[in-house]
């Protein structure tokens, strides 16, 4: 198969689908690989970096969509790249369609195939792919949590850990998955007082049973989240419901109960946010206030360590991607049933409940397109 890498182009993107060792993995399974030029420069990997893994160096995106079977990239298609795709093309990225009706409607016309990084799936419903980006921005939202509460970002001027005689500030946290776990460490370990909420009562004990002290679980209901916002420094939006729209649990009238200056970092933005209030915004203008309360809505933000992202992301890609390249996508998606729900939209049809569900679109089991 041909194999395609892209160079992104979404604004502060600085990661590569494929690390020049991979290029060399694919090889060696007899596969062709092309690598858009500079793809990697931003992670630290040259184009001789990957001439001399065996890849094939080309000037421009457009020859690359129409040069590859299966395209890599990290982050969506964006609108410059719609009218790339093309039928029977494999793109092989995250698309987090729930999010965007545009972006799907795109897809469908160009009848490719979308394997979805965030919905592929283990059988215990653990998400791989999304797993290690979810370490990366879960340990991020506290860093960047804490820069914006200074008093130049416009923040409450608290430190998170407190010092000997002040009491440290207060992180809560919606949603005990990968990101809220990572955040979680991350608060606990500045010395922050935590508060985790989830509506999974044995991950509440798993979490209760392996956090520090300073960490206290919550079962997460309305109610509660009324009763900790006075109390948040730092709110972290951490839901994931794989492929669908995250639900708004904070809605604008209770911003209301948050202390002007406090932080509020959705890491669930991907797929809409978990806060009314919330919108996407880029690594070069992160931040933005909603009623005396900061909001980051950085879509993409594991791009801002792309050396450290790169490579957790490739480490975990790499797999899928020499499966379906020695397979094809119809036995990979058939005959594996990890990458199966990672079909999202296949030949013009939407084979992943979550996303029709979002947009109301007609649902088609990907087995029934593939016959």
């Amino acid at each position: 198969m041909r194999v395609g890498v892209l160079k992104e182009i979404k604004k502060m993107e600085n990661r590569v689908s494929l690390l020049p060792s991979g290029v060399e993995i694919l090889k060696a399974h007899g596969h062709e690989v092309f690598a858009e030029k500079d793809c990697g420069l931003q992670s630290g990997f040259t184009n001789e970096d990957y001439i001399k893994a065996g890849a094939k160096i080309i000037n421009t995106a457009a020859e690359l969509y129409q040069t590859a079977e299966m395209v890599m990239k990290v982050k969506e298609p964006l609108p410059a790249e719609y009218n790339l795709m093309r039928e029977g093309q494999i793109v092989f990225t995250y698309f987090h369609f729930a999010a965007s009706r545009e972006l799907t409607e795109a897809v469908i016309r160009s009848k490719c195939i979308a394997i979805a990084y965030e919905t592929i799936a283990e059988k215990d419903g653990t998400l791989p792919l999304l797993t290690p980006m979810s370490e990366v921005a879960g340990r991020m939202s506290i860093q960047q949590g804490a820069a914006n509460l200074q008093k130049e970002t416009g923040g409450r001027g608290v430190l998170l850990g407190g010092v000997p005689g002040v009491e440290p500030g207060t992180v809560v946290i919606l949603g005990g998955g990968v990101v809220g776990t990572n955040a979680a460490k991350m608060a606990a370990g500045l010395g922050a007082r935590v508060v985790i909420m989830d509506i999974n009562l044995d991950r509440l004990r798993y979490l209760d049973d392996v956090m520090p002290k300073n960490v206290t679980t919550m079962m997460s209901n309305p109610a509660n989240i009324r009763q900790m916002l006075p109390h948040a420094d730092l709110l972290v939006g951490a839901v994931l419901i794989p492929g669908a729209k995250a639900p708004k649990l904070v809605t604008r009238e209770m911003l209301k109960l948050m202390k002007p200056g406090s932080v509020i970092v959705d890491v669930a933005i991907d797929q809409g946010g978990c806060i009314e209030t919330i919108h996407a915004t880029t690594h070069d203008d992160p931040v933005y206030e909603v009623d005396g309360i900061i909001h980051y809505g950085v879509a993409n933000m594991p791009g801002a360590v792309p050396r450290t992202s790169t490579i957790a992301l490739t480490n975990a890609t790499l797999p899928y991607a020499i499966q379906i390249a020695d397979k094809g996508y119809k036995r990979a998606i058939l005959e594996n049933p990890e990458i199966y729900p990672g079909a999202n939209i296949v030949l013009g049809k939407v084979t992943f409940k979550g996303v029709a569900d979002a947009f109301n679109m007609p649902y088609t089991p990907v087995e029934t397109v593939l016959k």
